[in-house]
Formats: C-alpha cells, structure tokens, sequence
C-alpha cells in the first residue's frame, strides 16, 4: 500500500476523476436514456402481452362458452327435427293404413256387388229354365190329354226325372 501512496499523482487523479466524470456524463446523456427507453418498451410489451394472454384466455372462454351453447341448440334442433321426422312417418303410416282401409272396403263393397249381380243373373236363368220346363211340362200334359189324373201326376213326374237341372 505504501507503494501506491508514494507512486500517487494529484494530476493522474484530477484528469482521472475528469475522465470518469465526462465518460459518466457521456454514458447518462447518450445511453443512459436509450437504456432506460428499452426497458421501459420491454415492460410495456410484457405488459401488452400479459393483457394480450388474459384477453386470449377471455376469448377462449366465451368462445368455449358459445361453443357449448351451439352444441346444446344443435341437440335441441336435432331432437325436434327427430321428432317431427317420427311425427311425419307414423302421419304418413296413419294414411296408409286408412287408405288400405278404404281400399279394402272398396274391393269389398265391389266383391258383394258382383256377387249379388252373379246371383241375380243365376237366379234369373234358374227362373227362365224352370219357366221354360214349365211350358214343357206343360205342353206334354196338353198333347197326351190324359184322361184321370193320375195319368197326369204320373207324366211329370216321369218327365222330372228325365230332365236334370244345369
């Protein structure tokens, strides 16, 4: 230590001390302000980007929150659209059934009717064949102009036998 205060030099100080002032003086006025301009930027961007992520994280929330709203009307419209479907098929095999109701009863209705036409044309040609054997029963009986009845009942009934019904 005794060293340096006998190498000591007031002016090597004095222009030391200068030195460091003005580089001081230097450094506060030209890099002292950008420094602290920089830091001051990087705080504001982190502080952007903290409000930029709270923001974000917000966003995804509502849009989690829309998201599960969609999804519960999309359900919603699906269970009607599934019920009006259901609605629709059994109206369509409601209609069906009536129709094949009215169809049936008019294949029925018509059945019956020619059924009933088919008797009335049978019972028609049972009548004009009876008729007509009539005559010719008749016809006999007067032609042989029998004497006693009996002779008579006896005709038909040889007749009757002779003749069968279609």
């Amino acid at each position: 230590m005794e060293t340096l205060l006998n190498d000591f030099s007031p002016g090597l100080f004095a222009v030391s001390t200068i030195l460091l002032l003005a580089l001081i003086a230097l450094m506060v006025k030209f890099a002292w302000k950008p420094i602290l301009t920089s830091l001051e930027e990087r705080e504001s961007g982190i502080e952007n980007a903290l409000a930029a992520a709270e923001n974000a994280r917000k966003e995804m929330q509502n849009l989690q929150a829309d998201n599960a709203k969609l999804i519960k009307e999309a359900r919603a419209e699906r269970d009607a659209m599934m019920k009006d479907a259901r609605d629709i098929s059994n109206n369509i095999i409601a209609e069906a059934k009536e129709d094949a109701k009215e169809v049936t009863a008019s294949l029925i209705e018509k059945a019956q009717a020619s059924i009933q036409q088919e008797k009335q044309a049978a019972l028609a040609e049972i009548k004009k064949n009876v008729a007509e054997l009539s005559i010719g029963i008749a016809e006999s009986v007067i032609k042989k102009e029998l004497s006693n009845k009996k002779d008579q009942l006896d005709l038909v009934e040889g007749i009757l036998k002779d003749v069968t019904l279609n």
